[in-house]
């Protein structure tokens, strides 16, 4: 047999668990990385920033559940990708991210672009570390592909020193095993579902967690069966059909808004999948008597803002299996003791919410309101199409307005909420869906902050749109600004000519000139072939009035 180097044996071991795609900037020290890259099956993605790279690895574990993987060298590459590094761990997405290094048994080089990239990652990942030998690359990459797959999912890191990834290697190749969790104690599955059955008011919120294929099936079947409304928390958002009459909204402002009503309205608040690094979606007060049950993989850790009175820890899926088997269905109870539900409240906020929603969906003010932004885009996007959002001001008229229909049909990041995620996250969600429609929705700094992956996409030949925010300013601070009664500073700037700057990269480009335009590019975009962008100028003026101002309902 061919003897291998502990490169070769790195990709192999990649490439048995199921890594197809390495999103990088590669440098001199894992050329030799590159070159074993470069004869298996693995397809290598040339990105023009490593955050780039390492949002669109991040994305891939997000709706795979499989570890993304992204590639740099050594110093100025491997900081490149911290911001990225970051949003995968708050996020709960599992990524491998490898960076090449200087030789470590022989080097000659002293400490030209050094930085110890190994102790900067510990922070912000779950594993941190150097290969040091060919004989422990398959122990290591197993360990670490685990660590990112396992609840809570999130980011690991391995660093390959140029030497050590040229020396000769025999090591086996190890698979990672399928993690099977656990179902929680079934007394404590009663006795949440006690608490649930004697209540009055119940109520649902999706959180993150729950925002996963895996556990649809059981999810839909708690919720038909139950008949108890429910609430989306942002990351949550998309865990079950918008259109079911018990969605009562998504949690995208904070107290004082309609949905929050009628968290305040509830005596038993039910979290599937919520994690305390969104923004809570309620304040607890310790004494309005309210039941919190708090189901995940994890248990909560943040007392100050969240503090359940019932924690069922587990498989979410084997959860709410057990949960649906034993809950009052509606217009019964299968306990024998009906609790007497009233849900009248929460359907009158849904109305009224609704009612404030149409209210400026068909506005003609331009530049547009984002209410009929996000109206349009509800009309145009056919079913089985993703949004992938940025993040910026419209993303709270998003996530309070828009209307998914699927698991997964639309990315909102509440965790690191870090600005030039959005296009990286675009061209990720095509290489993976290239059959599905997907529309980027990004402002004008955040298109900025990664407008060099245009190029990619392009050069991906992919059918991608991109609709650009523009307010020429930082829309989302320049309202908190405001809000402070604070003299408006340091939050403009200058846009390009996004038609010029989109055929500069052999895109195409529009722009939106009066209120009826967006609609109509909106679907020639869809309709047609290549990387399209739309500059839609935005005034949030009006809009931000309403926010945080809602009577009680």
């Amino acid at each position: 047999m061919q003897k291998k180097n502990t490169a070769e044996v790195l990709v192999e071991c990649l490439e048995a668990n199921g890594v197809f795609h390495i999103f990088g900037v590669p440098g001199e020290e894992n050329l030799v990385f590159l070159e074993a890259v470069r004869k298996s099956k693995i397809s290598f993605i040339t990105t023009r920033i490593e955050q780039g790279a390492v949002f669109m690895a991040s994305t891939f574990g997000r709706m795979t559940g499989k570890v993304g993987v992204a590639l740099s060298t050594l110093g100025p590459g491997a900081t490149n990708l911290l911001t990225g590094v970051a949003y995968a761990q708050l996020g709960g997405f599992p990524l491998l991210v490898i960076t090449g290094q200087k030789a470590i048994k022989n080097n000659k080089q002293g400490k030209f672009q050094i930085v110890d990239i190994v102790a900067m990652m510990k922070p912000i990942t779950k594993f941190s570390k150097t290969i040091t030998s060919g004989k422990n690359v398959s122990s290591l990459v197993a360990e670490a592909i685990s660590l990112a797959e396992m609840e809570r999912a999130g980011a690991v890191h391995l660093e390959l020193p140029e030497d050590v990834a040229s020396e000769s290697c025999n090591a086996d190749i190890k698979i990672v095993k399928k993690i099977n969790y656990p179902i929680s104690d079934e007394k404590i599955i009663n006795q949440a579902i006690l608490e649930i059955e004697k209540s009055k008011h119940p109520i649902i919120v999706l959180g993150r967690g729950a925002n996963n294929k895996s556990i649809s099936k059981e999810l839909k079947l708690l919720i038909e069966k139950s008949g108890i409304p429910f609430i989306s928390t942002q990351m949550g958002k998309g865990s079950f059909d918008e259109n079911s009459k018990l969605y009562i909204g998504t949690t995208a402002l904070s107290s004082g808004d309609y949905v929050h009503q009628a968290l305040n309205h509830a005596d038993t608040i039910i979290l599937i999948g919520h994690d305390v690094v969104e923004k809570p979606p309620f304040i607890l007060d310790k004494n309005s008597g309210k039941k919190i049950i708090h189901i995940n993989y994890f248990s909560s850790v943040v007392p100050e803002v969240y503090v359940p009175t019932h924690e069922v820890i587990g498989d979410i899926s084997k959860t709410l299996s057990a949960f649906t088997k034993k809950i009052s269905a509606q217009g019964g109870s299968a306990s024998g003791g009906n609790p007497a539900w009233d849900f009248n409240y929460f359907f009158k906020v849904r109305d009224v919410l609704k009612k404030d929603i149409a209210k400026f969906s068909q506005s003609s003010d331009f530049p547009l309101r984002p209410e009929r932004i996000v109206s349009d885009i509800n009309k145009i996007m056919p079913e089985d199409s993703i949004l992938a959002l940025d993040n910026g001001m419209y993303k709270l008229w998003v996530a309070r307005n828009f209307i998914t229909k699927n698991t997964n049909s639309i990315l909102l990041d509440n965790a690191l909420a870090t600005m030039g995620a959005g296009l990286p996250s675009g061209i990720a969600l095509k290489i993976l869906h290239p059959d599905e429609k997907v529309l980027v929705v990004a402002g004008d700094g955040g298109m900025m902050m990664s407008i060099g992956e245009l190029e990619t996409a392009v050069r991906l030949k992919l059918d991608l749109v991109v609709l650009v925010m523009d307010d020429a300013g930082f829309g989302m601070i320049r309202w908190k600004q405001k809000n402070m009664n604070l003299s408006s500073f340091g939050l403009s700037f200058n846009n390009p000519d996004f038609i010029r700057l989109a055929e500069s990269f052999g895109a195409v480009g529009h722009k939106v000139e009066k209120t009826e335009d967006l609609a109509l590019l909106l679907k020639k975009a869809f309709n047609s072939k290549g990387v399209h962008i739309i500059a839609c100028p935005i005034n949030y003026d009006e809009a931000n009035k309403v926010l945080g101002t809602v009577k009680n309902i």
